[in-house]
C-alpha cells in the first residue's frame, strides 16, 4: 500500500471515531523516519483506545509497532512509511510535535 493511500485510510478511520484535530505532516523532504505524521487528539483514556483499536483492526500490516499507553496520554503507532499519534489534548499541547516539525508540509486529505 503507497503511503499517501495509507494515510488517507488512517485518517478515514480516525475520523469516524471522531478523532479531534487530526492533522497530516509529510516529513519525507526533512526526516529519514517516515514518509508522513498523523497527529490526532482524543477527548479522553477510552477514546484513545477506541482510536488505537479502530486502527489496528483496520491496518493489517505485519510490520507495525505501538508504543505508550492510554494512561501516559500518548500512543504512538508506527506504521513504518506513517507514523500515527494519538494523543490526549494536554499532552498534545505541551509536546506540540506540530512546532517541533513545523518545517514539514501540511497535507490535506
Amino acid at each position: 500500500m503507497e503511503s499517501l493511500d495509507l494515510c488517507k485510510k488512517i485518517v478515514s478511520v480516525l475520523d469516524e471515531k471522531k478523532g479531534s484535530d487530526i492533522i497530516v505532516l509529510d516529513i519525507s523532504e526533512i526526516s529519514v523516519l517516515s514518509d508522513y505524521f498523523v497527529l490526532v487528539s482524543a477527548d479522553n483514556v477510552r477514546q484513545l483506545d477506541a482510536l488505537k483499536d479502530a486502527l489496528e483492526e483496520a491496518v493489517h500490516l505485519d510490520n507495525r509497532k505501538a508504543e505508550g499507553e492510554s494512561s501516559s496520554g500518548w500512543i504512538l503507532l508506527d506504521y513504518k512509511d506513517v507514523i500515527v499519534h494519538l494523543f490526549d489534548k494536554e499532552t498534545r499541547s505541551f509536546y506540540n510535535l506540530e512546532k517541533i516539525w513545523s518545517d514539514a508540509k501540511r497535507v490535506e486529505l
